[in-house]
């Protein structure tokens, strides 16, 4: 009887250990050392709390959680549960003007929803805020290179964290938005030396969701921002934007659709009559809100999740 109790005290062991990791979401640091140009005097990394602002500006009014003062960058993994995960994995760029990430509002709950159709939601912690040396109304630069090293990271460990290797999107939100197009459409040329064999493996996310992003247009004129092209090889995009929006006007999004669709890149865009900012993944009687299910439609048709999976 005693190898039968060992067998069964080994079973317990790994069905409690199984669901306290599936309880808690794995932490990797994206960078084997100090990150790239990284001088590390900021300060420690802190949460805050974001300002309450009104309707006008965003749709999600109350303060929710941020964190800042950035160094060392990390990607969080959440898993789906085992019966509903599909392999499908979305890297998530919170948005904070590259100064702060919105870790609750978009980040923690744009992982739940991707749990509840299957994929794997892996929030990005770059590096913010600015550098002196990354000037106010401009992209950053730090931030594309910790999101092209985290998609190579992510490929890399497919394997071992249950994820398909050429079903690995990017979602974004203003800022990060804006981060998730660079890293879709900057995949040909790393913005930093390559240190290890992470690097030799391809940055490009095989989609991008680009939601209410800044940085896009530029300034006074209807065009693409310098520095923002669409090379041959661009992954397929899904746009979101809030028709009211008045931090980043919905032109940011427009324009980037005219671009992709110029290209022939296959996109898809969805501009929300009388929606402002900020509104996440969170469901209201705003019309925004149905725009997950518009997404999930199109990860479906697209075959990056299997049909028949809901929510």
């Amino acid at each position: 009887m005693q190898p039968v109790a060992s067998a069964i005290a080994l079973f317990v062991s790994w069905a409690v250990a199984w669901s306290v990791s599936a309880a808690e979401p794995l932490v990797v640091d994206v960078w084997p050392a100090k990150a790239p140009d990284e001088s590390g005097n900021i300060g420690p990394e802190r949460f805050r709390m974001s300002p309450g602002l009104d309707r006008k500006q965003v749709e999600v009014t109350e303060p929710t959680r941020m964190i800042t003062d950035v160094t060392k960058p990390a990607i969080t993994i959440y898993r789906p549960p085992k019966e509903k995960d599909t392999g499908t994995a979305v890297l998530i760029c919170p948005g904070g003007g590259y100064w702060n990430l919105y870790w609750q509002l978009e980040g923690e709950e744009v992982a739940d929803w991707l749990n509840s159709i299957g994929a794997t939601g892996i929030i990005l912690k770059y590096r913010v805020p600015r550098r002196p040396d990354e000037p106010q109304g401009e992209p950053a630069r730090r931030p594309l290179q910790d999101a092209q090293r985290a998609v190579s990271l992510v490929r890399s460990r497919a394997g071992e964290w249950g994820i398909h290797p050429e079903r690995i999107g990017i979602v974004g939100f203003s800022a990060g938005g804006h981060l998730a197009i660079a890293t879709a459409t900057s995949f040909d040329k790393r913005t930093y030396q390559p240190i290890d064999d992470v690097d030799r493996i391809s940055c490009r996310p095989d989609f991008a969701i680009p939601v209410y992003s800044g940085y896009l247009k530029a300034k006074d004129k209807d065009e693409l921002a310098p520095g923002i092209h669409v090379p041959v090889g661009t992954p397929p995009v899904f746009l979101v934007h809030g028709g009211d929006d008045i931090v980043s006007p919905p032109e940011n999004s427009v324009l980037m659709y005219l671009a992709l669709k110029k290209a022939g890149v296959p996109a898809e865009l969805h501009v929300y009559a009388g929606s402002a900012h900020d509104f996440g993944v969170r469901k209201n009687d705003h019309l925004c809100s149905a725009w997950t299910e518009s997404c999930a439609e199109w990860l479906r048709k697209l075959r990056f999740l299997p049909p028949g999976t809901k929510e």
